[in-house]
């Protein structure tokens, strides 16, 4: 009788933890959905293409005052993207971020990831109309 009852419990256990994780894994695919579209924002979308050393433009221009999605896309090597005028900090783990810029000029786009030799001088320009 009490072994009978030792497994229950145990198969009780089992069942309770699964549901756990089962409730962890889905509120964790839902806080993971993709970043908004122009469309959705009203705005302009900005990709910073990321190879080894060199973003694929020498200048981003948005317009000021209207929301600004930025994506990184990391095409080859490991890289990070930072504006600090803007406090935007892309990564692997924060690949897009949607702010509105509100004051116009021309503020520097810095790799924030150590990539190796030329991480120096992997840079490019925001330029906000």
């Amino acid at each position: 009788m009490k072994k009978l009852l030792v497994l229950l419990m145990g198969i009780a256990l089992v069942i309770a933890i699964a549901a756990c994780g089962n409730k962890d894994t889905k509120s964790a695919g839902s806080t993971t959905s993709p970043a908004p579209s122009a469309a959705q924002t009203g705005g302009q979308q900005v990709v910073l293409k990321a190879t080894n050393y060199k973003f694929d433009q020498t200048e981003y221009r948005v317009k000021k005052g209207e929301p600004v999605t930025i994506t990184l896309d990391n095409s080859q090597g490991v890289h990070g993207a930072s504006i600090k005028e803007f406090k935007v900090n892309l990564d692997n783990g924060n690949k897009t971020v949607t702010f509105t810029p509100d004051k116009a000029g021309s503020y520097p786009i810095n790799c924030s990831i150590m990539c190796g030799s030329g991480h120096a001088n992997m840079k490019t320009t925001l330029i906000v109309e």
